[in-house]
């Protein structure tokens, strides 16, 4: 079986080389006169070469073709480049992984973690019971959860989850550049305290569905993975998401949102906003799209639970249980006032879901006060009871708005 199996294989691998000669030499037959008359004469002259083998005449076209690629113009080296570099991204961007530094010297550095992401339960969306009176206080971890070596003082840990870190392990796994572990080293032992690579990269909330519809509209509206965008940019990703989805352009009042919420990523006037900001906030528009507000609970971590548990009883003045709902939306704006510095300013304080542009996956951002969505029956309400469990429902999405470490603004505040 093997001999007739190579037989076979050489009565193919000849029809190839006869179909590769039959293109040379149709190849030959087009060329001009002075190159045909050479070839003539080198046949003459060696008359026993006429008949060279196919597997010769194969070298030669592919010595052929490497001679043309090699004198391609320069430009295709570097569009080649782009493409892997674009590659690479969507493929950091799919993993989880965020930004890729570029100023850090990798020959040394530990073994980054694989981000799994998470997987919905069948019972995802059912009430979850979360104990006003009973405060789960986890302790921290005892070990580096990179290293898992015990150190005492010199371990930091996240005011999100229970993990801590060497600052030393974290500059060697590559994730914190030179200004985001002095920041570290700064607040975390603080009230303020600092969120882990795991928590404040909200985008690794989204299950592999929800991700892969961000990644579309993404390629679709041409936004390049780690890229930071202009206002013009967010201009236009807004109207191209505004076409596709509503078939209709933005109105002026929504262009006026959109550059507000422009602001609000930007809260250092730097004239553009950072990949990872735009990328968590479109992140949370995804998981207010397509999550429940009991699916949104179950998300939070036992330290989050904590203080909402202590903002409601600190707001719950009677100790009945129930408090206003002026008094939600004010526990709810106060997540960010430790983080952002200009909480106070209108443009990040007055901003609330109730624009019609966030029926959509990147339909979020600030309105002003004298919007006709702020006013009338929203402030009617401001009296009507809100029950712990309802409490923890409608901030659930605001308190994990508030774990990364940046004072942009993810989220827009209710009125």
């Amino acid at each position: 079986m093997g001999v007739l199996m190579s037989k076979k294989q050489q009565v193919e691998k000849v029809q190839k080389c006869s179909a590769v000669v039959s293109a040379f030499q149709a190849g030959i037959k087009d060329r001009p006169a002075p190159a045909k008359q050479s070839e003539e004469a080198e046949e003459g002259e060696a008359p026993g070469k006429t008949s060279s083998s196919p597997e010769e005449k194969n070298t030669e076209d592919a010595e052929h073709g490497e001679t043309d690629n090699s004198t391609g113009p320069s430009t295709s080296a570097s569009v080649r480049d782009e493409c892997k570099v674009n590659q690479e991204a969507w493929s950091r961007l799919r993993d989880g992984k965020g930004v890729e530094p570029e100023d850090l010297d990798k020959s040394h550095q530990l073994t980054p973690p694989a981000f799994v992401r998470p997987k919905r339960e069948a019972d995802d969306d059912q009430p979850v019971e979360v104990d006003l009176e009973k405060k789960e206080q986890p302790p921290s971890d005892e070990m580096c959860d990179v290293c898992e070596v015990w150190t005492a003082d010199d371990l930091y840990p996240c005011r999100i989850c229970t993990r801590v870190f060497h600052d030393g392990c974290l500059r060697e796994l590559g994730y914190l550049r030179a200004e985001a572990l002095q920041e570290m080293r700064d607040t975390a032992h603080t009230v303020t305290g600092w969120s882990c690579y795991y928590c404040d990269n909200l985008n690794l909330l989204l299950t592999e569905e929800e991700m892969y519809s961000l990644m579309e509209t993404f390629k679709q509206c041409k936004i390049i993975p780690e890229s930071c965008l202009v206002s013009d940019e967010l201009l236009q990703y807004h109207h191209f998401v505004s076409k596709q989805q509503f078939d209709k352009d933005l109105t002026d009042e929504q262009e006026e949102e959109v550059l507000a919420q422009f602001a609000a990523l930007d809260p250092d006037k730097t004239g553009h906003i950072e990949w990872s900001d735009f990328l968590y906030f479109e992140s949370l528009a995804v998981l207010r799209k397509f999550r429940m507000e009991n699916s949104l609970v179950r998300l939070l971590t036992p330290k989050e639970r904590d203080t909402a548990r202590s903002v409601f009883m600190g707001l719950d003045l009677d100790k009945d249980g129930v408090i206003t709902r002026a008094e939600c939306r004010q526990a709810q704006q106060s997540w960010f006032n430790k983080r952002n510095k200009d909480s106070q300013s209108c443009n990040v304080r007055l901003m609330g879901f109730c624009s019609p542009m966030n029926c959509g996956i990147s339909h979020v951002g600030p309105i002003c006060e004298s919007s006709p969505a702020s006013s009338g029956s929203e402030r009617s309400n401001d009296n009507r009871p809100i029950s712990w469990a309802d409490f923890l429902k409608e901030s659930a999405i605001y308190i994990l708005a508030a774990r990364p470490n940046t004072s942009a603004m993810h989220i827009r505040l209710p009125l």
